[in-house]
């Protein structure tokens, strides 16, 4: 395959790569993420809508909540969100980038500084990220999925949206373990776990079970869920 290089993406492709490390990412607070101290650095902002849902799957497995991720344009997993454009606040950012990739409409579910969850710093990167999140009805999310294939990105920086199953199966991997072996940009994967936890939705034992669960898996199969497996 011919390396086509990265165009006019050049410039903002390191910032959500696969592989990112928790370490890479220090958490800050809001009002030190906004100072001076980080005038130089990039900004970008992201946010999970959520809806408490209690429903049983297969009289087995409580939902627990719709959550909503997304499909990126890279292949990765992540949030809405992106990077804060010039003279923009990041809380402008995250509501702007709802409207335009998941069709949000912020004269009813507008997020405020309020809706703050938490701030990292990847000194690395010279890059600061800004999470935060917004509960909703179960009917207000169905509601905003619907409208998902409506948004002026969809189709090109996002390509669908997706709810992370917040169970374990029987077998202790499938449900929330194996969601959590995707790949996901940037430190997506840490703010989903920050953002179930901060809302409640799952205590912080049964996060931490399947990570563990998740991390355990992939150590003894490494071999065999590679891609030279799938082509046989």
């Amino acid at each position: 395959m011919t390396d086509i290089g990265w165009g006019k993406l050049q410039a903002y492709e390191a910032y959500g790569r696969a592989g990112d490390k928790k370490e890479d990412f220090d958490i800050v607070s809001y009002k030190d993420a906004l100072s001076d101290k980080y005038s130089s650095f990039r900004h970008a902002s992201h946010s999970m809508l959520f809806a408490r849902n209690d429903a049983i799957l297969w009289d087995l497995y409580n939902s627990r909540a719709a959550v909503l991720m997304q499909m990126r344009f890279d292949g990765l997993l992540g949030f809405p969100g992106g990077l804060v454009d010039p003279g923009e606040h990041p809380l402008q950012a995250a509501n702007r980038e709802l409207e335009e990739e998941i069709g949000l409409d912020t004269n009813k579910f507008k997020l405020s500084d309020s809706d703050h969850v938490i701030s990292f710093v990847n000194k690395g990167k010279n890059l600061v990220l800004h999470f935060y999140g917004k509960e909703v009805t179960l009917p207000q999310f169905q509601e905003i999925e619907l409208e998902n294939l409506k948004a002026p990105d969809y189709g090109a920086e996002t390509l669908g949206i997706l709810r992370p199953p917040l169970f374990t199966m029987g077998d202790g991997y499938r449900g929330l373990p194996a969601f959590l072996s995707n790949n996901f940009a940037g430190n997506a994967r840490q703010e989903l776990l920050i953002g179930i936890q901060h809302y409640k939705i799952l205590p912080e034992e049964e996060i931490q079970k399947a990570l563990n669960s998740c991390l355990t898996f992939q150590k003894q199969n490494k071999d065999s869920i590679g891609l030279t497996n799938l082509e046989n």
